[in-house]
């Protein structure tokens, strides 16, 4: 009775990450959207042209216009420096905001869809994931930057 090696290969399709100019691309065009909503949600008249949306989005708009600020100013930030702390403290930061948004959108509900219908139950389950989401990301963003400060100063500076 024998047993054949084991060899371990890495898939065909594992790529490698992104090299700086395509991560600075990305930055770039995360930053343009957020600004774009930014606007969008902001002019006139903005969140109040959503139909569903009630007067009482007034109470979620400063920390949804927070948390998409803060995606703004880090991506920003990553165009010119991107070491893997700083975009882990960013996530931690923007993801952190996002859930507040959400926790606060949930709490205000400033939505009028039909209460017994299919769309609301979605919408709640919508944010209801988002939320569950968002904390896991707080999670992994946590490790993501105790690992990147733990390691040494060249790995964290590179990537």
């Amino acid at each position: 009775m024998s047993t054949s090696p084991v060899h371990h290969t890495s898939p065909a399709h594992v790529h490698a990450p992104p090299g700086p100019a395509s991560r600075r691309f990305g930055y770039v065009v995360g930053a343009a959207v957020n600004a774009l909503l930014l606007y969008l949600i902001n002019r006139n008249p903005g969140w109040e042209a959503v139909p569903f949306l009630t007067g009482d989005t007034i109470q979620v708009l400063g920390l949804v216009n927070a948390s998409i600020a803060v995606g703004l100013v880090a991506n920003l930030v990553y165009v010119v420096w991107d070491p893997t702390w700083l975009r882990s403290l960013g996530e931690l930061a923007t993801t952190s905001i996002g859930v507040l948004a959400m926790v606060r959108f949930w709490r205000v509900w400033p939505v009028d869809l039909p209460d017994p219908s299919v769309w609301a139950v979605s919408a709640r389950i919508a944010v209801a994931a988002g939320i569950v989401g968002g904390l896991i990301g707080i999670l992994a963003a946590t490790v993501r930057f105790v690992g990147a400060v733990a390691s040494s100063p060249d790995d964290s500076v590179t990537r």
